[in-house]
């Protein structure tokens, strides 16, 4: 049986002055209804491109766009604007990353929920209206009815995101993307926007791609997680896999990078040295080589040839020239002692 949605072998690729700007480059994953993807990566590594080419935002935008992408069985990457157009909103939604910039300024939060349920059902604006104030009080809004006609800036940042939220799933969306979605919440808002994003998407059964570069965002949700760098995959697995058993030096760097609540904290943590790739020159051979610690272990492979994405065991697939033996050694001896002193 094929996932609900699937994307195989996407390029999203943007020309410019300068050059060709591959944003995406030949990405493959899928996901099942009810089921929740985390997409990591630093900034630049490909991640919001990705989101926007599913819900085909690129079209008409001088992207050059390959591979296919299917939702529920339909092919979105060869489909017409007016088509996808049509899904938006309905089969699939995204709560973007910003919300004071994603919302109308000059049009309250209740008339933006309003159109967008008015777009996909034929009801009329009373109708629409109280389901407006229906949704923000699902996601917590207190005095709904009140709120319902006030602006984007009359609502906190956690309110807003709120709102957004339920915009996004006015019309119960079957494929719902999070950009960032707890980016500049403090941590207690954060923590009940993950708690309503999850009771959410039992609710509705939803598939859900959350995508962000803070690991402890897709601890808390995800059953699958894609590590991206430089437009590419570079690790995929469960979120067992990727946090007690990751084999790719780009994620042991993540992982490393991530603060401990958990315990004492009893040294500095381990930052990835150098910065993320031009992705218009990105690196030859594996793009995240001028990085990697272990980079002369690999005879000078790193350097000229791509890294296959190959499968370890049960579905964790790695992009690294690295033996599999050789990864083990290192997570076991040098890397996961490091991290559990840190």
């Amino acid at each position: 049986m094929s996932s609900f949605l699937e994307v195989k072998d996407l390029k999203i690729h943007f020309p410019t002055d300068d050059g060709l700007v591959k944003s995406v480059d030949g990405l493959t994953f899928s996901l099942e209804r009810g089921k929740t993807l985390g997409i990591v990566g630093e900034s630049g590594s490909g991640k919001s491109v990705t989101s926007l080419g599913i819900l085909g935002l690129h079209k008409g935008r001088g992207a050059n766009i390959s591979g296919e992408i299917w939702l529920d069985g339909e092919e979105l990457v060869g489909a017409s604007q007016e088509h996808v157009r049509g899904l938006r909103g309905k089969k699939m939604a995204m709560i973007f990353q910003d919300p004071l910039s994603s919302m109308h300024p000059f049009y309250t939060v209740g008339d933006q929920i309003i159109e967008a349920y008015r777009i996909h059902h034929k009801v009329s604006k009373a109708v629409a209206k109280k389901h407006a104030i229906d949704m923000l009080g699902r996601v917590g809004i207190p005095e709904p009815q009140r709120r319902v006609d006030s602006y984007p800036h009359e609502f906190s940042g956690g309110m807003r995101q709120r709102a957004m939220i339920a915009m996004a799933l006015s019309c119960d969306p079957e494929l719902l993307i999070a950009d960032e979605p707890t980016t500049a919440l403090d941590v207690t808002v954060q923590a009940q926007i993950l708690d309503l994003m999850r009771d959410l998407q039992r609710e509705f059964n939803s598939a859900l791609i959350i995508i962000t570069h803070d690991l402890g965002v897709v601890a808390e949700l995800s059953d699958d997680i894609l590590v991206m760098y430089g437009g590419k995959c570079v690790e995929y697995g469960t979120a067992d896999d990727i946090f007690y058993r990751p084999e790719h030096p780009y994620t042991w760097g993540l992982l490393g990078s991530m603060p401990r609540l958990d315990r004492e904290p009893t040294e500095r943590l381990l930052p990835i040295k150098g910065s993320p790739p031009s992705l218009i020159n990105v690196p030859p051979g594996c793009a995240f080589h001028p990085r990697c610690p272990y980079a002369d272990k690999t005879g000078g492979k790193d350097r000229t040839e791509v890294p296959a994405l190959l499968e370890t065991e049960g579905g964790h697939l790695v992009r690294c020239h690295l033996d599999r033996a050789e990864r083990r050694a290192l997570w076991d001896n040098e890397i996961k002692p490091a991290l559990e002193t840190q």
